[in-house]
């Protein structure tokens, strides 16, 4: 399998297991979506609290782009970059670009 399939099917999986977390009786859904043709992929918090208030969110999105997982937003305690590299993804294949262009130097994950 290729590197860019070995991603895809990581960052689903992690994706996939975040979203089940929730109890089924919640009000607000954790849903998964996989753009695989472009390949993007979110976390989305879809539901209501309360009855009255409406709960929408993007917890992570993460893109593939030139052969490198570009994460655009994590909003979790768990980052996903780290939980890829467990896996095995060499940090410096990907990018933390909710950081600025010239902040991601001082990371230990790539620039771009």
């Amino acid at each position: 399998m290729d590197k860019v399939s070995l991603y895809r099917q990581y960052i689903q999986e992690l994706l996939t297991e975040r979203s089940q977390r929730r109890s089924p009786n919640d009000p607000v859904s954790s849903e998964t979506i996989f753009d695989r043709v472009s390949d993007r992929y979110q976390l989305v918090n879809v539901g209501w609290k309360n009855g009255s208030t409406r709960i929408y969110g993007c917890v992570i999105h993460v893109d593939i782009k030139d052969g490198k997982i570009w994460v655009q937003h994590d909003g979790t305690e768990e980052a996903i970059a780290d939980q890829l590299v467990a896996r095995g993804v060499p940090s410096q294949e990907i990018v933390l670009a909710y950081h600025a262009p010239h902040v991601r130097q001082y990371t230990e994950f790539a620039v771009g």
